[in-house]
């Protein structure tokens, strides 16, 4: 596997958004995405799995699928990993952990086949193992067949590098921007959040709109690897495609603290000129100036914050001041309870399968414009 050779590349998503997630793959210009279960496979080199991490929103992490091979028992497993080109991929002066999975297959020890893999590492590169080791190296075995893969992302994709300050519950960057493409959001339009939190829904959409990079501010586990090349990376990030966009996003919580949360959040990750925030109740919820957009929200759901008898008034708030005032926008609603989805009186599309999240299965309540 050198520099130069093409193999799978695999692109995670919470269960349930993976076709989501591929809709967002093709569109950023990859080749012949497909989603599997889990996300999303490409094809490519080590400059995709770069862009991957780079350009990509809506992926968890990106892991370079290096080495597959049937195997049966521990002896082979050895064997088998003894012989992957380790020194091609990774570096000796790097550590290293390595975490496996089984299912379906003879192999049924999870923890032994990782041993056996980090010791086939430690005695052929000489990479030291670390329980903590910068570099995660993954091996699935299912149904006798075994897939090692390198995690290239390294944090998780949703730390976007900007973000500071959060609130209870929040919402993952990587799942919002997916649900704001569910509801057809393309970066052209006002979004608004009329409980915004931390401003997680405000700050994706501005930054789809703005073409900003993802993972502009961070850094990756790919950057610890044999195969990184720091002046096509540099050569990479360097391509400005920022834009002003037309359109402005906006956020209002009756919470002063989260309005606060919001605009350090906004303004570390650039996009202060195109949002405002303020404090404000679902009741004072007015539609700004200009076109209609997308109204979308993850308010409280009872199992986690709140009581789900005492938030069905607000709930039927939100829902009764959208019909009134909000002619011609679209909503959508993020919950774990679809009778407080319901108690909006919205006239919702049908839904798609719930996603985990935080220990929760949610589902987006979309509507068509009001």
């Amino acid at each position: 596997m050198t520099k130069e050779q093409d193999f799978e590349i695999f692109l995670a998503a919470a269960p349930g958004l993976e076709d989501v997630l591929c809709g967002e793959v093709r569109l950023k210009g990859f080749k012949q995405p497909r989603a599997v279960p889990g996300g999303v496979v490409i094809r490519g080199g080590w400059p995709e799995v770069w862009r991957a991490n780079l350009w990509v929103r809506g992926a968890g992490r990106v892991l370079a699928r290096i080495e597959s091979f049937p195997v049966t028992h521990l002896a082979q497993l050895d064997r088998r990993a003894r012989r992957v080109p380790w020194a091609e991929i990774l570096r000796p002066d790097i550590p290293i952990r390595v975490e496996a999975s089984c299912a379906g297959s003879r192999i049924y020890h999870a923890g032994a086949a990782a041993e056996r893999i980090e010791t086939a590492i430690r005695e052929t590169l000489g990479a030291p193992h670390a329980p903590d080791g910068g570099i995660l190296v993954r091996a699935r075995i299912e149904q006798d067949l075994c897939t090692i893969s390198v995690d290239t992302s390294g944090d998780l994709l949703h730390r976007r590098g900007h973000k500071q300050a959060v609130n209870r519950a929040p919402l993952r960057e990587t799942m919002a921007s997916l649900f704001l493409l569910q509801c057809g959001y393309n970066g052209a339009e006002p979004v608004l959040d009329p409980m915004c939190g931390s401003g997680t829904f405000v700050i994706e959409a501005a930054e789809i709109a703005s073409r900003l990079n993802p993972g502009r501010s961070r850094h990756f586990a790919f950057e610890q690897l044999a195969t990184f090349d720091a002046e096509a990376w540099q050569r990479m990030r360097d391509v400005k495609s920022a834009r002003m966009p037309a359109a402005r996003f906006y956020g209002s919580d009756r919470d002063a603290g989260a309005i606060v949360m919001s605009q350090a959040n906004a303004e570390r990750a650039g996009v202060a000129a195109c949002t405002e925030f303020r404090v404000a109740t679902i009741s004072d919820l007015a539609p700004p100036a200009g076109p209609p957009g997308l109204v979308i929200a993850n308010p409280p759901y009872g199992t986690r914050i709140g009581d789900k008898q005492t938030l069905a008034p607000l709930y039927r708030t939100l829902g009764q001041t959208l019909l009134r005032r909000f002619a011609g926008w679209r909503v959508g609603i993020v919950t774990s309870e679809s009778s407080l989805a319901y108690a909006t009186g919205l006239p919702f599309l049908p839904t798609t399968a719930p996603v985990p999240h935080g220990g929760l299965r949610v589902s987006l309540f979309r509507t068509a414009p009001l």
